[in-house]
């Protein structure tokens, strides 16, 4: 795949550097520890339009390839992984609804997503079921003209400040329980978000419960077609997991370039670290594995605008081996830096706690290992 990057993309990249760099990067400590979803960067990525980069262009989006909303999401993972899952919420629920939406739904929801007007969310974990999709209890009946929800999500990316959340739930037709895709506005009767999670990392991100109790919503609001939602959470997830990648992909090239500045400020035995054998070949690997992951990503991310038949393999590939990368390297950072990166004030303690849950949501890697390997054993 060819993931040369046109001027347009670049100079969109350079530009959210920039302003993560200058406007958000010296506030990156309030950010985590305040622990709450950070409603200014919000506003600040919809002053420069790059909520934008997550909707076709149709609707009002940059150029609406995935791509380029890596290449976004991984400058502002570089300097804040939380404030990257702003722009990866935002993808991670518009991706469905480009795929599926009818027309009016469309038009209703990603003109305004395009724009931050409206945030939207992903609703399919749940207490006991996370991997194991298939076991939600979460429940939709038909009545009234349209459906009636009950049950309960869990770990939900910013459901206590979404204005719309993507939500599946079980219906049972034909004598079976058929997973179900439903668009539920947040300020319907009978939702409501009743836990905000206490976090080790991406403490400004929030993470939710929340409850429908007999929340009804018209028959509009159902996405796609009865039966038809796990073909939109795995298309969907394609997505996010490419999507993520890109920001463990920044968040690891932060951590570098900390570490990287420190071993050359930083003498011990008369000369500075970074001329010390055992630390530059730390780093070099740490840069090889981070260059790598980001080719990876590049590559998932064409493959996935292709519409490529091996979009599964290679989503799953970059989610694991971005992530996995990451973890490792914002830990060598901290150890490059010793004490200094074990304190708050330095930045890469925050990145090593922020860098562990994205081996974890859009599928713990120990699933998208499996995936991978099911879809060599298919063609061997």
């Amino acid at each position: 795949m060819d993931h040369s990057l046109s001027d347009e993309q670049v100079a969109i990249a350079t530009m959210v550097r920039d302003l993560m760099t200058n406007e958000v990067g010296p506030r990156t400590q309030e950010i985590d520890e305040q622990g709450v979803f950070p409603t200014w960067v919000a506003d600040l990525f919809r002053k420069h339009d790059l909520f934008a980069v997550t909707v076709p262009e149709d609707y009002g989006g940059i150029d609406g390839r995935l791509l380029t909303h890596c290449l976004v999401v991984e400058q502002v993972g570089r300097v804040c992984a939380s404030c990257s899952m702003i722009l990866g919420a935002q993808s991670l629920g518009a991706g469905p609804i480009t795929l599926f939406g009818s027309a009016d739904q469309k038009e209703r929801w990603l003109t305004r997503l395009a724009t931050g007007e409206v945030l939207v969310a992903f609703g399919l974990t749940e207490p006991n079921a996370g991997s194991d999709a298939k076991a939600m209890t979460t429940r939709a009946v038909p009545t009234d003209g349209g459906w009636r929800l009950n049950g309960r999500k869990s770990f939900i990316t910013h459901a206590n400040v979404a204005d719309v959340i993507i939500v599946f739930a079980k219906v049972k037709a034909d004598g079976a329980d058929q997973i179900t895709a439903f668009l539920v506005e947040t300020d319907r009767a009978g939702f409501t978000v009743d836990k905000i999670e206490h976090k080790m990392g991406l403490r400004g991100s929030p993470t939710c419960s929340f409850v429908l109790e007999d929340v009804w919503i018209p028959q509009a609001n159902m996405l796609g077609e009865l039966g038809q939602g796990l073909e939109i959470m795995l298309r969907g997830l394609h997505r996010g997991r490419i999507g993520s990648a890109a920001q463990s992909v920044g968040l690891g090239q932060g951590a570098l370039d900390i570490a990287a500045a420190y071993a050359t400020q930083r003498e011990q035995f008369g000369r500075p670290l970074a001329r010390m054998q055992a630390v530059q070949t730390i780093v070099g690997q740490m840069a090889t594995e981070i260059e790598a992951a980001r080719q990876l990503v590049y590559s998932a991310a064409c493959r996935y605008d292709a519409r490529a038949a091996d979009i599964e393999r290679f989503s799953s590939m970059a989610k694991l081996f971005a992530s996995d990368a990451t973890m490792r390297v914002t830990g060598d950072a901290v150890q490059i830096m010793g004490g200094y990166g074990y304190m708050v004030e330095y930045g890469v303690e925050r990145m090593m706690r922020d860098a562990k849950v994205f081996q974890i949501f859009e599928g713990a890697n120990q699933i998208q290992q499996i995936t991978v390997a099911r879809d060599v054993f298919a063609k061997a």
